[in-house]
């Protein structure tokens, strides 16, 4: 299985909305592409966190050729409503991580 994580910094002030649309579009919209099995949503625990929180968002796929899919048919039109809706206020990166045990 590939997981295919999602690391979002997200300001104070937008995160009751970004956490409800998260749950209420983003992710159902991700998972409807057919490219993922499932995903899981969690909040990174921080003493530290002074301008912002920080999410991961992990989803998870069979194969890299499934991820590779998701990426060039999907991902941009879903970034770009994403960006828009909250631009300024988010800093993200991604990472892919393999199971092996």
């Amino acid at each position: 299985m590939i997981i295919y994580n999602v690391t979002a910094k997200i300001d104070f002030s937008i995160e009751e909305d970004w956490l409800q649309w998260m749950k209420s579009k983003h992710i159902p919209d991700v998972l409807k592409t057919g490219y993922f099995s499932g995903h899981r949503l969690s909040r990174v625990m921080s003493l530290r966190d002074t301008d912002g929180v920080t999410y991961a968002i992990e989803y998870h796929c069979a194969s890299t050729a499934d991820l590779h899919q998701y990426e060039v048919k999907a991902a941009g039109s879903l970034r770009k409503e994403y960006q828009e809706r909250y631009e300024g206020k988010y800093v993200t990166f991604r990472s892919i991580m393999e199971v092996v045990d």
